[in-house]
């Protein structure tokens, strides 16, 4: 990654700061992006400190369309390129289905889903005229697995799977030099759980002390490097951490009985 240009969103914590980072110590030349600025300049500081020489850094919302489509024009007049661009930016809520209302169904759809569309579709012609890109989407363990409360979480998550993969067809079909990957990170010790809104009567801190105690074992520094491992050798679909193989392989053994197990689980734990 040496000298390229690598695009960060949801750059200002969790995964995406140590994306950044990482992508910092193999070289690359960085655009970050949050909408928490004080995040984000953070990153920064420690992206320097990391090696990272040449940092652009913006606060920027990946629900407005205008926006994305002019931080990309930006990010591509300030380094003369784009190289590789990640769509990490995500957000979750808790909430049954009967219970949680439109506006916070959609406000997970716009980020997590929206927010991926936008960046690729503003960056994708950007990466294309590279001549060697590379677009990654991080999508989730949950868009193979489903959740009883995180819903919303679940389909936009498996929507970005889908999209992810359908893209990565047409580049080949079309002969762009653009190589796509999707990225299903399993428990990783992030705050996003712990940031989630919940529904009226829920509180979303009962899921995020179940999902920290039990599911998030692996480090987010691990998760960059396993993610930019993937993308150097240009995996078209990267698992992150153990617990992601093996329920990957629940799923495909036992497609509708692992649903059995996961609303007992959830029920020992008092999260539905």
């Amino acid at each position: 990654m040496d000298g390229r240009v690598v695009v960060v969103t949801g750059a200002g914590s969790g995964i995406g700061r140590e994306l950044a980072r990482e992508a910092a110590r193999r070289g690359a030349r960085l655009a970050l992006s949050d909408v928490d600025v004080d995040g984000l300049a953070r990153t920064v500081e420690l992206a320097r400190g990391d090696g990272a020489t040449d940092v652009y850094s913006q606060r920027l919302d990946v629900t407005e369309q205008a926006m994305v489509a002019e931080y990309a024009g930006v990010v591509a007049e300030h380094f003369g390129e784009v190289n590789l661009v990640i769509n990490n930016a995500g957000i979750a809520f808790t909430g049954r289905v009967e219970e949680s209302g439109y506006k916070d169904i959609a406000r997970v759809m716009d980020v997590d889903y929206w927010g991926v569309v936008h960046g690729t579709k503003e960056f994708l012609p950007h990466l294309i005229a590279s001549g060697d890109g590379h677009l990654v989407n991080i999508s989730s363990i949950f868009a193979i697995l489903s959740v009883p409360t995180q819903n919303a979480y679940n389909a936009a998550k498996a929507a970005v799977q889908q999209f992810t993969e359908s893209l990565r067809m047409e580049m080949l079909a079309a002969g762009h030099p653009v190589d796509v990957s999707c990225v299903h990170p399993g428990g990783i010790k992030t705050a996003v759980a712990r940031n989630a809104g919940a529904a009226e009567g829920l509180d979303s801190k009962d899921f995020a002390a179940v999902f920290d105690e039990k599911f998030a074992r692996t480090e987010a520094s691990t998760a960059a490097r396993v993610i930019l491992d993937g993308v150097e050798r240009r995996r078209a679909r990267i698992l992150v951490g153990p617990d992601a193989y093996a329920i990957d392989a629940l799923v495909r053994l036992f497609p509708t009985a692992y649903q059995r197990g996961t609303v007992a689980m959830t029920r020992r734990f008092g999260v539905v």
